[in-house]
């Protein structure tokens, strides 16, 4: 029994639990409630993962997610960085604090200037993405931007809701003088594409242009400093009884990203302007990166309802389109405490963990008991045997007693969320990762290559 035991011991201070963090998650395959939410790059979890991007159609219910900060008419300028939040995972929910997160990538400001983000792009930090904190239903939404310019790197500026909804202004690759307009519905990738490539414009890695979308519930229509490039009707998106036209709560989202490296889908590579050259001189002169420049971000709102004293949008049932309806609320927006939380475990599963916890420690209290036991059989038998023999299997009674096993250096492992008792935590975007290799740092896709290939930027 002694050899069983000693063996038990090791076992039980390996005990690990299976978790449903960080479980893959999809429409077809729900997330369960131990780990309810959907987090916008297809992993199930808690705490930030129920925040901006959270997708109610892949998680346990459409209430899994939290509440969406409503939309409020804005003009944010960046004569410094104060209202930028550097790393999304430290968002709790509080769009009163902040009006942008970094989701990935590394910012600076250009104050001395005349104050202007700026969003870098580093061979190693795989490119720049900030979202805002506040969601927009309907409105006009307009940056004022310098792109990049070089190929394979895309500057961007977007819409994106939780259920994949988008709407794009994307400038790739060494094309500086056109900007290419874009949208989807609910993340579908349409046979015909409804991508349209505006150009004839001035340099626009030189020279600041207001570009802008103009996003209302019966037509969706994009500008350039001020003058109207393309105009799209609702009313002709229509396939059957759907109308596959953004209308779901979206956030603004701006980014500098690496289409022309390796891994990306070919004819995405190729719609960016080819790989990326990490020799040019624009990236080595500047202290190895790219960048690209905002200056400003107008916001004026158009929701269908009045917002009133509501503070959010929240997901209700599908309506006769196959859409959610969306509903005013004035329920908090906050996570639990109002404070920054790092993916944490819901309360089922924080219950089974604490069920398994204390059967391991009881089996490892019997177990001690039981070694205790053991060895206490052993110490006599050395003292018998110190009195009839010269020794006890080659040992004497004094080298036995100093082989006694410490029982206070034997414990139950710590339950480390993030760590080696759990499923290590994917490497990227606060414990997350992208659905595949392919980067998606600006949400869009290129509207041009095979569907497979667009969907896989995807």
């Amino acid at each position: 029994m002694c050899h069983f035991l000693a063996a038990l011991l090791p076992l039980l201070a390996s005990l690990t639990i299976v978790s449903a963090q960080g479980t893959a998650c999809s429409s077809t395959n729900p997330c369960s409630s131990d780990a309810p939410c959907c987090s916008e790059y297809g992993f199930c979890g808690s705490g930030n993962f129920c925040l901006g991007g959270c997708n109610p159609l892949a998680s346990n219910s459409l209430t899994s997610c939290m509440p969406m900060p409503v939309c409020q008419d804005a003009n944010h300028t960046f004569s410094d960085n104060s209202r930028i939040l550097p790393n999304a995972t430290d968002f709790d929910g509080n769009a009163t604090k902040y009006d942008w997160v970094v989701d990935k990538g590394n910012i600076i400001n250009t104050n001395s200037s005349g104050g202007a983000l700026g969003m870098v792009l580093t061979e190693s930090n795989g490119g720049t993405r900030l979202s805002s904190t506040r969601y927009v239903h309907y409105g006009t939404i307009t940056a004022r931007v310098k792109t990049g310019r070089w190929g394979g790197v895309v500057t961007a500026f977007i819409t994106m809701s939780n259920i994949k909804d988008e709407i794009d202004w994307e400038f790739p690759g060494a094309q500086t003088t056109q900007g290419q307009t874009n949208f989807f519905w609910q993340g579908f990738i349409p046979q015909t594409t409804n991508g349209e490539t505006e150009k004839g414009l001035s340099d626009t890695y030189d020279d600041y242009h207001d570009y802008t979308i103009d996003w209302q519930p019966a037509s969706l229509a994009w500008s350039i400093d001020g003058n109207t490039v393309r105009t799209v009707q609702a009313s002709t998106t229509k396939n059957g009884s759907v109308t596959e036209f953004p209308s779901t709560p979206s956030r603004i989202q701006l980014s500098l990203w690496p289409a022309g490296i390796n891994g990306t889908a070919s004819g995405t590579v190729q719609w960016a302007g080819g790989m990326i050259d990490w020799n040019d001189p624009d990236y080595t002169s500047a202290g190895n990166q790219f960048q690209a420049y905002i200056s400003s971000v107008s916001v004026k709102c158009a929701d269908p309802t009045p917002v009133g004293n509501m503070s959010s949008y929240v997901y209700g049932s599908n309506s006769s389109t196959s859409t959610p309806n969306i509903t005013l609320s004035s329920a908090s927006t906050l996570l639990e405490g109002g404070a920054a939380s790092t993916p944490s475990i819901s309360t089922s599963l924080a219950k089974k963990i604490g069920i398994i916890a204390a059967v391991a420690l009881f089996a490892l209290i019997i177990s001690a008991l039981l070694v205790r036991a053991c060895l206490q059989r052993r110490r006599r038998k050395a003292r018998a045997s110190q009195t009839t023999a010269p020794g006890f299997g080659g040992q004497t009674y004094s080298s036995l007693k100093d082989s006694t096993v410490n029982l206070a250096d034997t414990h139950v492992p710590d339950l480390d969320y993030g760590g080696n008792q759990y499923p290590p935590a994917p490497p990227a975007y606060g414990g997350q990762q992208p659905y595949n290799s392919a980067p998606q740092y600006g949400g869009g896709r290129p509207p041009y290559g095979s569907q497979q290939e667009q969907f896989r930027r995807y």
